[in-house]
């Protein structure tokens, strides 16, 4: 495992600075894979590293860290540095140094020339090989950030302890981090489902006509909101696969008699899809297929596609084929993740720790289910939220349709889980609409877990967390406060981020696109919002009013039920 090293502010820098002017010898390289140091270019008492290498280095600038506001990504610059050297030949053209120590590794010609197999200039593979056999990584060390212009009129001595807190706070320095360790030597990290959807995948039937002419009126300038809740069955059952394609706001039209192909990848997650069969839907968009015997799947997660024949757009979910006994935990969404109501549609706070929490039960090889009372047309809004706040993956269940009475349809699900699929439900959250639910399947007070205000007469029936995930999560990590799954599941249970296949590319639009919407102006210190040199709050007309006057307004996903 590649190891790096992170140096941020000037005291980190100092000891190698100190003791490159008594001792008036380069620093020896850290046992690392790669040294970054990130400093504020008008920072008094910053260092750089690059120069106490070699002496070449003082003469190019430090590299800017790209801002998070305008590139979350990254901007592409390269950070390497044979480009670099190939750049300014001239400077590195003199391979001699008297300061080269001779206990250095040096790097293979043979490696170096691989890597400027394309230079044309006169600079030597033998200077490159020199310089790079004295730098700590492959990569540039000195890294400077960005510095409002506001802070050139503050005093010069306290600037340090500005620059000194701002690390802790700044995106950029959080991005830059992130990006070259999870890209570090283009790392693999990216997932096979997020890699196959966007390059590999094509479907093997193509575009077709539509069966009924009346489609194409009907769905013209309709985005499609397709949606499946996750299957869960045994080995010996029945599998069978369900999903509603529909188009437009509010599921204004329906896909009516039109041909939808299922595809299953039955070698997960580096598999391909592999066909399994067509299905027509049927007068409310509604496909129910269901997989012969020939055909049928062994213990397992595999992603299903299906796809519309006549637009190629598709819905993207699970079949779970399960052993018996498999030990699982049941979150409700609306009442244990999201401390904040929705009317407006944004994104809605989540509650401290809860992330951890359902990370923590996954570990230890339960299976996680996500259950809410909302109608399934709001699946991909809410799937998007659990992906862009890193959920732990696990299956999802909504209502078909609106629902008169969410709490019965929870109750009727699990029921259905436990009697037939012989599912064993461990622990469960919610709020304390949920006690009811949780109670009727046969869980225990010490089972149900709750969070926020309840009434009396739940207190006995389940377990109030009053003081909130972190201190449930201490509990639970303390000697007897949890023990491992016990059966097969563990060895088919995926692990991971909650990312469903072919929602990569909306997950991310929706992470790098979404703005918090905020009941205060925007502090001191802060970040300055997307519009440079400017500082606004996000929306003008909301006023802050004193404590005691008003509610103030809570936000989240739009048409929240609370259920």
């Amino acid at each position: 495992m590649k190891a790096f090293i992170f140096c941020v502010g000037a005291k980190s820098v100092r000891p190698w600075r100190v003791r490159s002017i008594v001792v008036a010898v380069p620093p020896m390289r850290p046992a690392c894979h790669q040294v970054y140091n990130l400093f504020h270019a008008t920072d008094p008492s910053a260092s750089r590293i690059e120069p106490l290498i070699t002496s070449r280095f003082s003469l190019l600038p430090p590299l800017n860290v790209a801002r998070y506001q305008k590139y979350p990504m990254g901007d592409g610059q390269s950070y390497y540095i044979v480009e670099y050297i190939q750049r300014h030949s001239p400077i590195f053209a003199d391979p001699s140094n008297p300061n080269t120590p001779s206990c250095i590794r040096r790097n293979s010609t043979s490696s170096i020339s691989s890597q400027v197999s394309g230079m044309t200039d006169g600079t030597t593979i033998a200077a490159i090989a020199e310089i790079t056999a004295r730098c700590w990584g492959s990569k540039r060390i000195d890294y400077a950030l960005y510095c409002p212009e506001g802070l050139v009129n503050f005093p010069t001595n306290a600037l340090p302890q500005l620059f000194h807190a701002s690390y802790w706070e700044s995106c950029d320095v959080l991005s830059f981090i992130l990006r070259q360790v999870l890209r570090s030597d283009k790392s693999n990290l990216l997932t096979t489902e997020e890699s196959r959807d966007g390059q590999l995948f094509n479907p093997g039937q193509p575009r077709e006509k539509w069966l009924k002419r009346r489609t194409t009126v009907k769905i013209k300038n309709m985005n499609s909101n397709h949606r499946a809740n996750d299957v869960l069955t045994k080995e010996d059952g029945p599998q069978v696969i369900s999903a509603r394609f529909m188009y437009g706001p509010l599921d204004m039209v329906s896909l009516t008699g039109e041909k939808v192909d299922v595809h299953v990848m039955t070698s997960p997650p580096a598999g391909e899809y592999e066909y399994i069969g067509t299905e027509v839907s049927n007068s409310h968009g509604r496909v129910t297929f269901t997989l012969p015997e020939e055909k049928k799947l062994p213990h397992g997660m595999y992603p299903v596609k299906c796809i519309v024949r006549g637009d190629h757009t598709s819905v993207d979910f699970y079949l779970t084929v399960l052993p018996p006994k498999t030990e699982m935990v049941v979150f409700s969404i609306d009442g244990s993740f999201t401390a904040s109501v929705s009317i407006m549609g944004k994104d809605p706070k989540v509650r401290a720790g809860a992330v951890d929490v359902v990370r923590h039960w996954q570990d230890l090889g339960y299976l996680i289910l996500y259950i809410t009372g909302r109608p399934d047309m709001q699946q991909q809004k809410v799937v998007a939220w659990l992906a862009q706040h890193n959920f732990p993956h696990g299956m999802v269940s909504f209502c078909d349709g609106l629902s008169y009475d969410p709490l019965r349809h929870k109750t009727n699900y699990l029921r259905h889980l436990i009697i037939e699929n012989g599912i064993v439900l461990h622990a469960a959250y919610g709020s304390s609409k949920d006690v009811q639910v949780y109670s009727a399947v046969g869980l225990k007070p010490d089972q149900i877990f709750v969070m926020g205000k309840a009434s009396k007469k739940h207190q006995g029936n389940a377990t109030i967390l009053l003081e909130g995930y972190a201190a449930h999560l201490s509990k639970l990590t303390n000697p007897g406060g949890s023990r491992p799954a016990v059966g097969n599941a563990r060895m088919v249970i995926q692990k991971g981020c909650f990312s469903l296949p072919g929602q990569s590319k909306l997950k991310e639009r929706r992470r790098t696109t979404a703005k918090r919407t905020v009941s205060y102006q925007t502090a001191v210190g802060a970040d300055p919002p997307a519009t440079p040199h400017r500082l606004e709050p996000h929306n003008s007309s909301m006023k802050v009013r004193p404590r005691g006057t008003s509610p103030r307004p809570k936000f989240g996903f739009r048409g929240e039920t609370g259920v």
